[in-house]
């Protein structure tokens, strides 16, 4: 069975669960960022204030380049993670996305543990998560129940086939996709769960409809490590690591989609600036944030607000005035990047240039 298709009290402990079990992943001391260098020009810093954050999702503008990524929904625990995190976008001006909507489509009664993320935020951008296996009807559900401004379809294989109660078979996944893009009235936004997508899968995705991606890549929370340490035997350990990371996708897909959102293994703001230097259009961030709502609605809103803060600042300090000035900053790679550049023929160097548009 499809984790997003399960029994609704099965359902609300696996996701307390994955709670405890992402809060308690530490995060990577290195990790594929560490690969992407900034080069520091001395002279170049330019004025905080003058600093504009606005950042264009495929001719959607957004007012920061950050967004709180996919994270949870469908039990006691979660509802509260998501009333922070909601009050935190909601100060700061950040989209917010849910969890899987696919519990509450099932399970009604969890549906006020994902509708939080609108109540406590009415007026800013709340994205809709559901699987891949899940029909179009069932999307037109989840963005109603929480007046979405974009729906995040996310692809999880490998977590499915680690999960003990986790689906088998993905063969109707693209069909699926393409069905909800038709129907969809808002964005949809498809995105990995932390394996990474391919230039490959882009392409499929693309020919699909979608316009928007989110690689979220291998280097932050590892669902496979998640769902194996649920398993009695534990003998898929061998997948910890698995993947591609969000580095690595962003410098072999360039130039596939409108818009490449970047999120995994996201550690400081420091990563998120290599993101956007990278091509990036925003860059989503759940562990970090996740920690913090877990411990309270201040702490949630402190974090994210120095991240938006800091943000703004690093820009200056680079002398980019504009989210769109990185994309000319001189960045170095090095180390395994750069051989996984060589071996799948990519030009780490190759950018686009500051002004060009979206579809890059």
């Amino acid at each position: 069975m499809s984790a997003d298709r399960q029994g609704p009290s099965q359902a609300s402990r696996r996701k307390d669960e994955h709670i405890e079990l992402a809060s308690s992943q530490s995060p990577a001391a290195a990790n594929d960022f560490d690969d992407v260098e900034l080069v520091h020009h001395a002279l170049d810093g330019v004025n905080a204030e003058r600093v504009c954050l606005d950042t264009s999702i495929d001719g959607w503008r957004w007012p920061v380049p950050l967004f709180i990524n996919g994270m949870t929904g469908g039990s006691a625990g979660s509802e509260r993670i998501n009333r922070a995190l909601a009050v935190a976008a909601r100060e700061h001006g950040m989209p917010v996305a849910s969890g899987s909507v696919g519990v509450a489509l099932d399970d009604p009664e969890t549906a006020r543990t994902f509708r939080v993320l609108r109540d406590e935020n009415p007026d800013g951008i709340v994205i809709a998560n559901l699987g891949a296996g899940r029909s179009a009807d069932e999307a037109l559900r989840a963005i109603e129940l929480l007046e979405a401004d974009a729906l995040q379809v996310h692809l999880n294989a490998v977590q499915e086939t680690v999960m003990p109660e986790g689906a088998r078979d993905f063969s109707g996944w693209a069909p699926l996709i393409e069905a909800i893009v038709a129907a969809s009235p808002v964005p949809v936004f498809v995105k990995e769960v932390g394996f990474g997508l391919s230039r490959r899968t882009l392409h499929r995705l693309r020919d699909l409809g979608v316009r928007v991606a989110d690689v979220a890549g291998r280097g932050g929370t590892d669902f496979a490590r998640i769902e194996n340490d649920r398993r009695d035997t534990g003998d898929f350990a061998y997948l910890a690591g698995y993947g591609q990371s969000a580095v690595e996708c962003l410098l072999e897909g360039r130039g596939v989609l409108p818009a490449l959102l970047a999120s995994g293994g996201v550690r400081t703001p420091l990563d998120a600036v290599r993101a956007l230097a990278l091509g990036a259009d925003a860059v989503g961030v759940a562990g970090v944030f996740l920690r913090a709502a877990m411990q309270s609605e201040t702490r949630a809103v402190q974090v994210i607000g120095a991240w938006r803060t800091q943000l703004a600042q690093l820009l200056a300090m680079l002398g980019a005035e504009t989210v769109a000035e990185l994309a000319s900053h001189d960045v170095l790679v090095r180390g395994r990047v750069r051989e996984f550049c060589e071996l799948r023929g990519i030009d780490p160097t190759r950018r686009r240039a500051p002004d060009a548009p979206s579809a890059r």
